[in-house]
């Protein structure tokens, strides 16, 4: 066979290869053209089956239920319809929609599944929305930035930000706290593009119509995130929610500067301690002199600040907490600010005398270790109560804390954190300033 031959015979093979390889490029992009086509039909037709209801009652505080399908809801009634298309067991369920689910109360959501009868079907009233819905109420405990937070925003923010804004927030109660979606319109906006429809103010035969509805929010751990529980977020590869992604979303929300605890240049300011101030129980009675002893004995840069969340907006206060590398605060609901400190920052907790280590522990310990931060707690000692002198050391508030924690929460509530004020022993609390300071020169 001559060279040419051989040539030629390449060419033609190399020219079969490439009609081939055009031709399997063709088929495959049919069969995706197809698949996607045939994926769009199935979208669309999805809907028009009998749907789902899941609801979960995990947990000791929370109910919820993820509905999907032709579902239709009422406002003034708290109803929610799930409208099948073909034979369907008539069912029932009523969930609570506020986030922890014995404030009796909030009114209860009725979800019914309804029979294969579509002529009992409440018509809709309004176009069927293109986006889900999350329904959820205010009232209750809100009011407090503490259950701000961790009754609503913290929860709702698990239920929402799979959706990347494009859902609508269905709110009950909102006459109870009408103040409330302005207090925190920043952070709403980034959860949701539409503007937030107020339940309780809607005609009674208005009926809003959705494909897909969660009802009620879920807190599986006071003020945080617990991961195993969460909604995966589709904006980050699915990856599972956690509390350090709920403080990067403050920090977003709020153009909040300060990313992490930035290391100190030499000739620069010190870290910066802020030491909160209460304007009512649980004070801190020497307060100037705390503030002399974290500049002197430990180098901080230190002042006393209120945060006054009637007058502060709330964007301020996170401007002003961002600011500081360091919190110390009686335990409180102002401590819910340590969620805008910059991850490696430090919150010490002043424990109240009185056996309430649990309660500080739990709502704001563990939450400040979810959100990257360090964690110090101070117990203080009966010397350092204002309740030694008031009651004298024969009270049962005094000699028995267990007996008053037998009493109940609203006992102990009036004793250890309403009548109590604090006056730090300098010398016994020196070691904490110590061992924040001692965390933020490891950082870097």
């Amino acid at each position: 066979m001559s060279s040419s031959e051989v040539k030629t015979g390449r060419v033609q093979k190399s020219s079969a290869q490439r009609h081939l390889n055009a031709g399997i490029f063709v088929g495959v992009v049919l069969v995706f053209l197809t698949y996607l086509l045939m994926s769009q039909q199935f979208a669309f037709g999805a809907p028009y089956e009998n749907g789902t209801v899941v609801c979960s009652w995990e947990g000791r505080l929370s109910e919820s239920c993820e509905i999907s399908g032709d579902i239709r809801v009422n406002g003034t009634s708290r109803s929610a319809f799930l409208v099948p298309t073909s034979q369907s067991e008539h069912r029932e369920w009523q969930i609570r929609p506020y986030s922890r689910k014995n404030v009796d109360a909030i009114k209860k959501v009725t979800i019914t599944q309804l029979p294969d009868d579509r002529s009992a079907a409440p018509a809709c009233t309004t176009a069927t929305y293109a986006v889900p819905a999350v329904l959820f109420a205010l009232g209750g405990l809100t009011g407090n930035i503490f259950h701000d937070y961790a009754d609503v925003l913290v929860p709702l923010f698990v239920a929402s930000r799979r959706y990347a804004g494009e859902v609508q927030f269905l709110v009950a109660n909102l006459g109870d706290r009408p103040a409330w979606p302005g207090k925190y319109i920043t952070l709403l906006r980034v959860l949701s593009k539409y503007d937030v429809v107020d339940l309780d103010a809607a005609d009674a035969h208005v009926m809003r119509c959705f494909r897909r509805l969660t009802v009620g929010l879920h807190i599986h751990k006071e003020f945080t995130v617990v991961p195993e529980m969460a909604a995966a977020d589709e904006g980050r590869r699915r990856r599972r929610l956690a509390m350090a992604d709920f403080t990067r979303f403050q920090r977003e929300a709020y153009g909040l500067p300060r990313v992490d605890v930035a290391p100190r240049e030499p000739g620069k300011r010190q870290p910066r301690l802020m030491l909160l101030r209460r304007s009512h129980y649980r004070r801190f009675v020497n307060e100037e002199e705390i503030v002399r002893a974290a500049a002197a004995a430990a180098g901080f840069e230190a002042e006393a600040v209120e945060l006054n969340g009637d007058e502060m907006p709330v964007a301020e206060q996170a401007r002003r907490v961002n600011s500081f590398d360091v919190l110390v605060a009686v335990h409180g609901a102002g401590l819910t600010t340590e969620v805008f400190l910059p991850p490696g920052g430090v919150v010490i907790q002043v424990v109240p005398f009185g056996k309430t280590e649990f309660i500080a522990r739990v709502e704001y310990g563990e939450p400040a270790v979810d959100m990257g931060l360090k964690y110090i707690y101070y117990n203080i000692g009966l010397e350092e109560s204002t309740l030694l002198e008031m009651f004298g050391p024969d009270h049962p508030a005094i000699r028995d804390p267990d007996s008053i924690h037998r009493k109940g929460w609203l006992t102990v509530y009036e004793y250890y954190l309403r009548k109590q004020d604090i006056r730090i022993n300098i010398t016994r609390f020196a070691p904490a300033l110590a061992q924040a300071m001692d965390h933020l020169r490891r950082q870097h």
